[in-house]
C-alpha cells in the first residue's frame, strides 16, 4: 500500500473543505456530504469554524484510491491563518490548489503557489464551482497562465459553465496544448515529434506525471464539490500526477511536529509526519529545533499512537515511514520540531510566509482572570506558535502578535469556548525593529563603581546584514572563566535585545564580548562557598543588560516599520481618485502597466495603512478594484518622531530604576 500526504490549498470560499466532503464521498468514506453552511463539514470541528463556515485549523482525515492510502489536510484559506498553512507545507507530497471559476485568481492563490513551487511540492490546480452562475472556466485558465504560472495542462473542457447541468469532460486523446507545454521540458519528446511527427497518448500521460512530480507544470481539472461533476477525474489525477511517500519503515526514526493540540484531559497531542523508520508506544524521542524559538530540545517517552485510516483515527501500537500520526507523551514538543535524525526532505520546515505584523493587548472582561488569560494564551501559543506572547509584568498586561483582524475573534472565541474567559482588546498596532546605525562599546569592571556585580563585562555592538538577526562572538579567550559564564552573557545578550532604546526587538547585529574577568570561589574557614565574595551566573545576567544597552546606546538605533509589496489592479479611469489617496497613504507605486481599461500598478505601502487602503479600495474603484499584499520587508521609519512600544523588562536604560528592581541573589 503506497502513501500519499495530500494537501488543500486555497484562497478563502474557494471551496476547498466543500471538496475535502466531496472527495471523501466519492471513495465511500462518509455516505451523507457534509454542508459549510450547516456546520456539518468533517473536518471543520472547531464552533467557530462551523458558525463562520470557514477552516481555522487544519485537519487530517484519511482514504484509500486502490492501492494508494491518501492522508489528506484541509487548510485555512483566510490570510490571517497563514501561519497554519505554513507548518502543514513540510509534510505534505502534493496539494491541491482550488481556484474558483466565478472569482478566479485571487491574492492569497498566488502567495500559495508561489511558495509551493519554491518548495518543489507537485500541484494540480481544480478550478472548482462550474456549476455557480457567473462561472467562466476559460476566462480563469488565462488568469492562471497569466497572474500564476503558463506551465499549465487543461485536462479537460467544461460544457454548460454557470448552471447545474454543468459537466466536465476529460480530454482522452492528444491535444497540441498539451504537447506544447510539456515539450519545453522534454527534448526526446520535442524530437519525437519534430521527426516522426508521432506522440502517442500514452507518452504524453507519462511525461505529464514526470513533470507533474518535478513541479515543472500544474494540470488543470474542473468541476464542482457541491455536485461532482469532475471529482472523478480529479481523484484519478491524485493517484495518476502525485508522488507517493518515500522513506523506508527500518530506516532511522525521522518525523516532524506540524499540529499541537490539547485532549479531553488536558494532554499534550503531536500530530508528526514520519519521514523514515517507525516509532512504537513506549519508544524515547529526542526533540527540538522547533518554531517556538529556544536552543533546548527535549525528551518524552511515547504513551499511545493513532494513526488515520478511512477517514478518522485508529490506535496503533506503531506509525511508519510515510504516515501521518498523533503522539501522546511528549509533554515538552512544539510545532516544527523535528524527532530522531533531520527530517529526509530539503525543504525549509522553517517559515516560508511572512512573519505577523501585527500586536494588541489582550484583557480581561474580569481584573481576577488575568493569571489563568496568561495560562490560556501560553496554551493557545503552543497550537499556534507564531502568535508570540509579550508578558508585561508592570503594567499586568499581556500582548499578541497577529496576522489581521480576523484573529482577534477566533482568540476571543476559542478562550470564551475552551477556557470559560471573557476578553477584550487595545488598538492594533504595527510591529516594528531596530537596527543599529553604527559601532558601539560598553564596559564595566568587577569591583569598580558604580558596578555593584562582581563581574566584569565588556561588549560591543556593530551593524550586521539584513537578515542574519543576532549574532554573538568572542574577543576573549574561552578559557578566561567558566563556560557558565560566557553562556549567561550570551544568553542574556538576546534576551535584553527583544527591545532596544525604543522598545523594539534589535536585530541584524553582532554582539562582541571585549571584557571577561570574575572572583573566584571563596569560603571561610571550615564553611561553605560564600557567594557575596564570589561570582554566580546571577552576576553576570545583572550585569550584562546594562552593559550591552549602554553599547546600543552609543551606536544608535534606528526603528524599521514592516513594508508590504502591493499589486492593485483597477480601472485606468480610476487613478486620478485612487493616487492621491495612496500617497497620502505612503504607498509607493514602482511600476505601471497599462492593460485596455484596466492598470495594474505594484510598489510598496507600510503594513500599518494595508487595512485601510482594503477599506477605501471600493469606493474608489466602483468595487472593481483588486489588491493583494503580502509581507516583504522593514524600512526606516522617515516621518516624525520614531515610534515607541512600553518596555516590559526592568528598563536598563534608566539605570537607578534597574538596579532598584534587579537583586543580586546571594543564597539558594
Amino acid at each position: 500500500m503506497h502513501m500519499l500526504n495530500l494537501g488543500i490549498l486555497a484562497h478563502v470560499d474557494a471551496g476547498k473543505t466543500s471538496l475535502t466532503e466531496r472527495l471523501l464521498h466519492a471513495v465511500g468514506v462518509i455516505d451523507e456530504i457534509g454542508s459549510v453552511d450547516d456546520g456539518s463539514t468533517r473536518t471543520d470541528s472547531l464552533a467557530l469554524e462551523r458558525q463562520r463556515g470557514i477552516t481555522i485549523k487544519s485537519a487530517v482525515v484519511s482514504f484509500a484510491i486502490d492501492d494508494v492510502t491518501v492522508n489528506l489536510i484541509d487548510t485555512p484559506g483566510h490570510p490571517d491563518f497563514i501561519a497554519e498553512v505554513e507548518r502543514v507545507l513540510s509534510v505534505l507530497d502534493g496539494a491541491v490548489l482550488v481556484v474558483s471559476a466565478v472569482e478566479g485568481v485571487q491574492a492569497q492563490t498566488r502567495v500559495l503557489l508561489r511558495t509551493l513551487r519554491r518548495l518543489g511540492i507537485p500541484t494540480l490546480i481544480f478550478v472548482n464551482k462550474i456549476d455557480r452562475r457567473g462561472a467562466d472556466p476559460d476566462r480563469v485558465l488565462r488568469g492562471i497562465a497569466e497572474r500564476l504560472t503558463p506551465a499549465i495542462v487543461p485536462m479537460g473542457r467544461v460544457d454548460g459553465p454557470g448552471t447545474r447541468a454543468a459537466r466536465a469532460t476529460a480530454h482522452t486523446g492528444f491535444t497540441t496544448g498539451m504537447l506544447d507545454v510539456l515539450a519545453a521540458h522534454d527534448d526526446a519528446l520535442l524530437a519525437s515529434y519534430v521527426e516522426d511527427d508521432t506522440v502517442s497518448y500514452g507518452q504524453l500521460r507519462a511525461a505529464l506525471a514526470e513533470q507533474t512530480r518535478r513541479t515543472l507544470v500544474h494540470p488543470v481539472f474542473f468541476g464542482s464539490a457541491i455536485t461532482g461533476a469532475g471529482v472523478d477525474a480529479l481523484i484519478s489525477g491524485i493517484k495518476e500526477l502525485l508522488p507517493a511517500a518515500d522513506g523506508k519503515p527500518d530506516g532511522p526514526v525521522s518525523g516532524t511536529v506540524f499540529k499541537v493540540e490539547r485532549g479531553p484531559a488536558g494532554e499534550k497531542i503531536a500530530y508528526a509526519r514520519m519521514f523514515s523508520g517507525t516509532v512504537r508506544t513506549r519508544d524515547r524521542l529526542s526533540f527540538g529545533d522547533g518554531y517556538g524559538g529556544g536552543d533546548g530540545g527535549g525528551e518524552g517517552k511515547v504513551t499511545a499512537i493513532s494513526v488515520f485510516d478511512q477517514g478518522s483515527d485508529v490506535r496503533e501500537t506503531a506509525v511508519a515511514a510515510g504516515r501521518i500520526g498523533k503522539l501522546w507523551g511528549l509533554g515538552g514538543i512544539r510545532i516544527g520540531d523535528a524527532f530522531g535524525v533531520s527530517p529526509i526532505s530539503d525543504r525549509d520546515r522553517r517559515h516560508h510566509f511572512s512573519p505577523p505584523t501585527l500586536e494588541t493587548v489582550v484583557f480581561p472582561c474580569r481584573p481576577e482572570d488575568r493569571g489563568a488569560l496568561y495560562v490560556a494564551l501560553t496554551q493557545l501559543a503552543e497550537q499556534d506558535p507564531l502568535i508570540n506572547l509579550r508578558r508585561d509584568e508592570r503594567r499586568r498586561e499581556v500582548s499578541v502578535s497577529l496576522y489581521g483582524e480576523v484573529q482577534k475573534e477566533v482568540i476571543q472565541a476559542t478562550l470564551a469556548e475552551e477556557f470559560g474567559l471573557d476578553v477584550g482588546f487595545r488598538e492594533t498596532t504595527t510591529i516594528c525593529v531596530e537596527r543599529p546605525v553604527g559601532s558601539g562599546a560598553a564596559v564595566e569592571f568587577n569591583g569598580k563603581d558604580p558596578n555593584p556585580f562582581l563581574a566584569t563585562v565588556g561588549l560591543r555592538v556593530d551593524p550586521a546584514p539584513v537578515g542574519s538577526g543576532v549574532g554573538f562572538r568572542l574577543e576573549v579567550e574561552l578559557g578566561a572563566m567558566p563556560y557558565a559564564f560566557f553562556k549567561a552573557v550570551e544568553d542574556t545578550v538576546k534576551e535584553t535585545l527583544g527591545q532596544g532604546i525604543h522598545g523594539w526587538q534589535v536585530t541584524d547585529c553582532t554582539v562582541t564580548m571585549t571584557h571577561s574577568g570574575y572572583s573566584p570561589r571563596q569560603s571561610h574557614a571550615h564553611q561553605g562557598f560564600d557567594k557575596s565574595m564570589s561570582s554566580t551566573g546571577a552576576d553576570f545576567r545583572g550585569l550584562t543588560p546594562l552593559v550591552v544597552m549602554e553599547a546600543l546606546r552609543q551606536a544608535g538605533s534606528h526603528v524599521y516599520e514592516p513594508m508590504h509589496h502591493f499589486r492593485l489592479e483597477a480601472p485606468v479611469d480610476t487613478l486620478g481618485a485612487l493616487l492621491p489617496v495612496l500617497a497620502r497613504l505612503r504607498a509607493v507605486p514602482q511600476t505601471t502597466e497599462t492593460r485596455s481599461t484596466s492598470c495594474v500598478l505594484e510598489g510598496s505601502v507600510p503594513a500599518a495603512q494595508v487595512h485601510e487602503l482594503e477599506q477605501q479600495l471600493p469606493g474608489l474603484t466602483r468595487g472593481e478594484g483588486e489588491l493583494e499584499s503580502a509581507f516583504d520587508h522593514y524600512a526606516p521609519v522617515a516621518r516624525g518622531t520614531a515610534p515607541e512600544r512600553p518596555r516590559t523588562d526592568h528598563n536598563p536604560l534608566n539605570r537607578k530604576e534597574y538596579l532598584l528592581n534587579v537583586t543580586r541573589r546571594v543564597s539558594g
